[in-house]
């Protein structure tokens, strides 16, 4: 069993009612539902795997160290429950990549010198402009 599955086990659900679209049916039926993954209780995580989350994601977490992702999009209860996993997965799964380290590049000569020449043509063209009575 993958780790996804396993943490699709972990995450308990809370629905209430949606706004927007639907009508009457909006005001009757429960269909929001908020995906909650308790990240500092979970089982399928390692501690530096949680450490990377609780950091990259601590404003999205709450103090009891839940992550919330909440989902309105559709009229039915069941799809805005898949949504709403789907996000929640996904923002772990960004959450735990780790980025690519920055190799710094040099800035070629040929783009120096086409970046001053350029910037010198500017200038005499501005400078062509200038009104000077004194040379008339």
């Amino acid at each position: 069993m993958s780790q996804e599955e396993e943490i699709r086990k972990e995450i308990k659900y809370r629905t209430s009612r949606s706004s927007g679209a639907g009508g009457q049916h909006v005001n009757k039926v429960e269909t929001r539902v908020e995906s909650i993954f308790n990240v500092s209780a979970s089982q399928v995580l390692s501690e530096e795997q949680k450490a990377l989350i609780l950091d990259k994601l601590s404003k999205r977490i709450t103090k009891d160290g839940e992550l919330i992702i909440a989902a309105s999009d559709k009229k039915s209860q069941a799809q805005n429950k898949e949504i709403a996993t789907a996000r929640l997965v996904d923002v772990l799964k960004q959450s735990l990549e780790k980025p690519k380290k920055r190799r710094p590049t040099r800035i070629p000569k040929s783009v120096i010198r086409k970046r001053l020449s350029d910037k010198k043509k500017t200038a005499e063209k501005k400078f062509g402009r200038n009104y000077r009575p004194d040379q008339d």
